[in-house]
């Protein structure tokens, strides 16, 4: 459904059509799913609130649940659909640093994390 209609093939296409003609709820997410999408990939983030509203108003609880998430925290969600500035480098590595973490099984010190840490690729 949030692929790109352009790079589907045209069964599945097709498939998907029939299915949204079946079933109004299927119609509704898919609609949804891709205009939320689109949001994303063309970093329009001054949308959000409208497509929010849309969602909030649907029948499906699945999407009302999760624009409700995005609402508690509106101005971050906000910020990174229309700002250039990520944080996934910084996010790489505190996983990392929780994964070494995690293999000495909370016995390791401070030291021996930091020279892991300090000599893992």
């Amino acid at each position: 459904m949030i692929g790109r209609a352009e790079r589907q093939s045209e069964a599945a296409r097709q498939q998907l059509k029939e299915l949204c003609e079946r079933c109004d709820h299927l119609a509704e997410i898919n609609r949804l799913a891709r205009s939320f999408a689109t949001l994303l990939r063309r970093r329009h983030g001054h949308r959000l609130p409208e497509w929010l509203t849309q969602a909030n108003a649907s029948d499906i609880k699945e999407l009302r649940t999760f624009a409700l998430g995005l609402r508690r925290d509106l101005d971050a969600v906000t910020a990174s659909l229309t700002l250039h500035w990520s944080s996934g480098a910084v996010e790489e590595h505190v996983n990392r640093t929780k994964m070494l973490k995690r293999q000495n099984y909370g016995r390791a010190s401070f030291e021996l994390l930091r020279r892991r840490i300090l000599l893992a690729d």
